[in-house]
C-alpha cells in the first residue's frame, strides 16, 4: 500500500511473521529503485550505500548477499533471503493456535501462545510440533487496548481497577511503566509493543489492559493480534509531521487501527463528542472488511448518536441529570453521581468524566458487572496511587496544587479548567507551567501556549523540558513559548523562564500565597517523582 502525505509517500507491505526482514529489504529496494531511476551511476551509488550500511550493522561478509537494484537480480536475492528467514515450524504452530482461537505474541526470540495465566513461551530456536504443545493448559484472558490523544493512561488504569475489583488479577502497561496490580514491574514509557508483550506474558494476570500510543503503532505496530475491546478516547492535534501524519484525519486513521485486532464479537469504544471519530466510524467496516461493533460514550447521555445507538440495542455511556448511565446488553445501569466520583474533581474535570464513561463501556464489555464498576468509580482517584501523575491534588500552606501530564492544547484546556473551577468564588491567583517536547512543530508549540493563555493565568513559568529536547537546542522552545504567550496578551512580567522542570516548579511554589491555585504539568518521570517528594506525597 502506498500513501501520499505532505512530504512524500509511505510504502507498506504485508508479510508473514517469518518474512518481515525480507519484506523490509523489498520495501527499501522499491524506494531506491524509484529514486535512482535508470541512471546507472545513481544505481551503483545506492547499491554501495546499502552494502556499507549492512556491513556497519554487523552483517557477516561471508554470508552476506549484496544488495542490487536490477529487477531480476533483486528478485533472486529476495528468494535467497526469504528461504533463510523462513520458519515453517513457526507458521505451523501459529496456524494451530489460531485454529483454537488462542492469541499469540512474537518477538525476535520467543513466541507466546495463550495470554496471561494461560500463556506459555516457546523459544524460536527450539519450537515443538503442534502435537507436543499442551493445548489444554493454554487459554486467553480478557484483553482491552486503549489509544487516543488524551486520557489513555487514566482509562487504562480505570479498566484495570474494575477488572481487579471483579476478581481478576490484572496487568497493564502505560506511559509510566508495566504494572501487575499496584506492583510496578518495569519503569518508563511502555505504551508500545514491548509493553504489550510484557503484559500478555505476565503469568499471574487474569486480565490484560494495554495502552498503545501513536508512535508505537506507526513504528512497530500493535504486537498483539487480538483483543476483546478497544478504546479510542479522542483525537487531537499532536505530533504532526512525524511518520507521514500531517492532520487530524490521518491521526484518527492511525488510532483506529486498534479496530483491526478486535475479535468478531469484540467492541470498539468511541467518543461521540469527537468529530473525527464520528466521521470515520461509518467507514470502518469497509476498511477492515468486516462489521465492527461500536459502543459510544459522550458527556451527554442524550447525545443524538447515543440515542440512536440505544435504539438499535447498542452500548452507550454518558451523563444525564448529573449521573453516569451505562447502557449495555439492553439494560441501563446508574453508575452514580458524577460529582461524587473523585476522578471528576466535583464534576469539573470533564475530560475525566469522558475517561470514566469510556472505561465503563470497556469494563462492561470485558465482563465486569455494572455494580462493580459503580463501586470502583466511587473510590478511584481518592488516592494518589490510583492514578499517579494524573490530576494529583495537594494543599501546601493554603495553596491548592494540581499535578498532571497535560501535554497538548486539549489536555491543557481540560487541566486549567479544573484549576479555574477551584478558584471560583475566591480571590486567589492562578499559576501554571508550560513547556513542550522538541519533536513538535513550531505551530504545535504556539498552539499550546495559546491554549494556556485562554485561562488568563497570573503566572506562567515557561520551562525547558530538558529531558525531552529531541533535536532542539536548549532555550529554543522557551523562546517560542514566550513569543506566543506575549502575542496572546500575557504580560512579560508574568512569564519567567526556567531551564529545568524542577526550577520551574520551585519558582511557582515560591510565588504562590494562600488562596492561590497552581496547575503544574510535569512530564519527566524523574521530575514527577521529585515533585511528589517535595509535596510530601
Amino acid at each position: 500500500m502506498a500513501r501520499r502525505h505532505a512530504t512524500g509517500v509511505s510504502l507498506a507491505l504485508a508479510a508473514p511473521p517469518d518474512q518481515l526482514f525480507t519484506a523490509t529489504e523489498v520495501n527499501e529496494w522499491a524506494w531506491c529503485t524509484v529514486v535512482a531511476g535508470n541512471d546507472p551511476a545513481r544505481r551503483r551509488a545506492f547499491e554501495a550505500a546499502l552494502l556499507k550500511e549492512m556491513l556497519e550493522d554487523g552483517a557477516d561478509p561471508a554470508t552476506l548477499v549484496a544488495p542490487v537494484l536490477e529487477d531480476e537480480a533483486a528478485l533472486a536475492r529476495f528468494a535467497v533471503l526469504a528461504a533463510r528467514e523462513a520458519q515453517p515450524a513457526l507458521r505451523e504452530l501459529l496456524t494451530a493456535a489460531r485454529a483454537r482461537s488462542l492469541p499469540d505474541v512474537l518477538d525476535e526470540a520467543i513466541v507466546t501462545l495463550g495470554a496471561g495465566s494461560g500463556g506459555q513461551d516457546f523459544e524460536l530456536a527450539h519450537l515443538p510440533s503442534p502435537a507436543a504443545v499442551p493445548w489444554a493448559q493454554l487459554h486467553d484472558v480478557p484483553t482491552a487496548v486503549v489509544t487516543g490523544s488524551n486520557g489513555k493512561t487514566t482509562t487504562v488504569r480505570l479498566v484495570a481497577a474494575c477488572a481487579r475489583a471483579r476478581g481478576w488479577p490484572s496487568a497493564l502497561c502505560c506511559t509510566d511503566g508495566v504494572y501487575f496490580g499496584e506492583e510496578r514491574l518495569e519503569a518508563g514509557d511502555y505504551s508500545g509493543p514491548m509493553g504489550a508483550r510484557r503484559v500478555l506474558r505476565e503469568r499471574r494476570a487474569a486480565a490484560a489492559v494495554i495502552e498503545t500510543a501513536r508512535g508505537g503503532i506507526l513504528r512497530r505496530g500493535l504486537a498483539l493480534g487480538h483483543a476483546h475491546v478497544a478504546v479510542v478516547t479522542n483525537v487531537s492535534a499532536d505530533h504532526f509531521g512525524e511518520y507521514g501524519i500531517d492532520d487530524l484525519a490521518a491521526l484518527a486513521d492511525v488510532k483506529l487501527a486498534v479496530a483491526g485486532i478486535l475479535d468478531p464479537e469484540g467492541l470498539l469504544v468511541l467518543n461521540a463528542d469527537d468529530a473525527q471519530l464520528r466521521t470515520k466510524a461509518p467507514g470502518l467496516a469497509a476498511r477492515f472488511g468486516r462489521p465492527v461493533t461500536l459502543g459510544w460514550f459522550a458527556l451527554d447521555a442524550d447525545h443524538e448518536l447515543l440515542r440512536d445507538q440505544r435504539a438499535h440495542g447498542g452500548a452507550t455511556c454518558g451523563v444525564r441529570a448529573g449521573r453516569l448511565l451505562l447502557s449495555s446488553g439492553g439494560h441501563e445501569s446508574d453508575l452514580g453521581a458524577v460529582a461524587a466520583m473523585p476522578l471528576s474533581v466535583g464534576g469539573s474535570a470533564t475530560y475525566n468524566i469522558g475517561n470514566l464513561a469510556a472505561a465503563a463501556l470497556a469494563a462492561a464489555a470485558l465482563g465486569v458487572p455494572p455494580a462493580v464498576i459503580a463501586t470502583e468509580f466511587a473510590r478511584f482517584g481518592a488516592r494518589i496511587e490510583d492514578n499517579p501523575g494524573r490530576m494529583m491534588r495537594f494543599e501546601r500552606n493554603g495553596v491548592r496544587i494540581l499535578v498532571d501530564y497535560a501535554h497538548n492544547p486539549d489536555g491543557m484546556r481540560g487541566f486549567l479548567s479544573v484549576a479555574r473551577h477551584l478558584l471560583a468564588g475566591g480571590h486567589g491567583r492562578l499559576g501554571t507551567l508550560v513547556g513542550h517536547a522538541g519533536n513538535r512543530q513550531d505551530a504545535e508549540i504556539a498552539a499550546l501556549a495559546r491554549a494556556t493563555a485562554e485561562f488568563r493565568p497570573d503566572l506562567v513559568v515557561i520551562k525547558e523540558n530538558e529531558s525531552h529536547l529531541r533535536g532542539r537546542t536548549p532555550g529554543e522552545i522557551p523562546r517560542l513559548m514566550h513569543a506566543a504567550l506575549r502575542q496572546a496578551g500575557i504580560p512579560d512580567e508574568a512569564l519567567p523562564i526556567r531551564m529545568t522542570e524542577m526550577e520551574a516548579v520551585h519558582y511557582a511554589l515560591n510565588w504562590a500565597r494562600p488562596g492561590d491555585v497552581l496547575a503544574l504539568p510535569v512530564h519527566a518521570a524523574a521530575a514527577r517523582a521529585a515533585v511528589l517528594e517535595l509535596l510530601g506525597a
